[in-house]
């Protein structure tokens, strides 16, 4: 919290992962003090067996899910029960909400993530900085299972629905979501966090700890579809993954390797296929370039990816 900035009561502040601050507005040529709220923002490191591992930048909320989604996405565990325990420690002496993820892996898991020699300082958004390879930047990813296949119909229905479940967005207009649907396009789990990966992780690791089939669902990210976050998909093992805004080519070609259907520019009822469309159904059949677009014929308007 800045100084000189008065928080909000804690009785003021409803949605979790957010906080009050005392701002002033321009409006119609007047200036005015009133309390906003923002959304949350703090260093959160993962430590592994003692060992540093990371220090991203995340809002402070469902941590237990950043940490085994994390976990899995990075490849640090194969499995979720190969996470023996997170521990919580929040750092009262730090001006921020900073606080450690203080993780038990087995010994074998230990010993590969140290030949790894990773030590990543990661921003929000920020998904490669500190891989000291390529082989380590560049890992391939796991081939996703068949899945169901999924109506057009049902996702729309999906991303309906994701406009009115988004809690912290609303409130504070600064975070990313990722949802997860049933193949009949109702969603059952949503996380927010100011970094677009970060709230995939936390969907990953509530999927997880919740016991729900990845095989049978997609998920819906609002964000643009970079490398990590259809690698990070494919690792939890998701048959689709449909992004608001555009894919990056790396990523399109990580799909095709691991079978994931990606899906971009997911809004207004239409989106692009860019890979896997037979998971699609009542799919046009014309495509340009190896992506089909559905719905209106003409090219999306969107804002510029963040």
């Amino acid at each position: 919290m800045p100084s000189g900035v008065e928080q909000m009561p804690a009785a003021a502040v409803t949605v979790p992962g957010a906080v009050g601050v005392q701002a002033q507005t321009w409006r119609d040529g007047r200036r005015c003090a009133r309390w906003e709220c923002v959304a949350d923002e703090a260093p959160v490191a993962l430590i592994y067996n003692g060992e540093p591992h990371a220090v991203m930048m995340a809002t402070p909320f469902d941590l237990e899910d950043f940490a085994l989604g994390f976990s899995i996405s990075e490849g640090v565990i194969e499995h979720p029960g190969e996470l023996q325990g997170c521990e919580i420690v929040r750092q009262e002496q730090a001006s921020d909400d900073a606080c450690e993820l203080r993780l038990r892996i087995p010994p074998l898991r230990q010993a590969a993530l140290q030949r790894r020699r990773r030590n990543l300082q990661g921003r929000t958004g920020c998904g490669l900085c500190g891989a000291e390879t390529l082989a380590e930047a560049l890992r391939a990813p796991r081939r996703v299972a068949a899945g169901m296949p999924v109506h057009a119909a049902a996702l729309h229905r999906a991303l309906e629905g994701l406009q009115g479940l988004q809690r912290l967005h609303a409130a504070t207009g600064a975070t990313h979501a990722a949802a997860w649907a049933e193949p009949s396009g109702s969603i059952c789990l949503i996380r927010e966090d100011v970094g677009r990966h970060n709230a995939l992780d936390k969907l990953i690791g509530a999927l997880l700890r919740d016991e729900i089939d990845t095989a049978r669902g997609f998920a819906l990210i609002t964000s643009r579809a970079s490398y990590e976050m259809a690698l990070k998909a494919a690792m939890a093992g998701m048959p689709l993954l449909a992004a608001i805004s555009a894919p990056t080519a790396y990523a399109i070609r990580i799909s095709e390797e691991a079978g994931l259907s990606l899906l971009g520019f997911f809004r207004n009822e239409q989106f692009v296929i860019y890979s896997c469309p037979a998971r699609v159904l009542d799919a046009a059949p014309a495509a340009t370039r190896g992506a089909a677009m559905i719905g209106s014929s003409a090219a999306p308007k969107v804002a510029a990816a963040t």
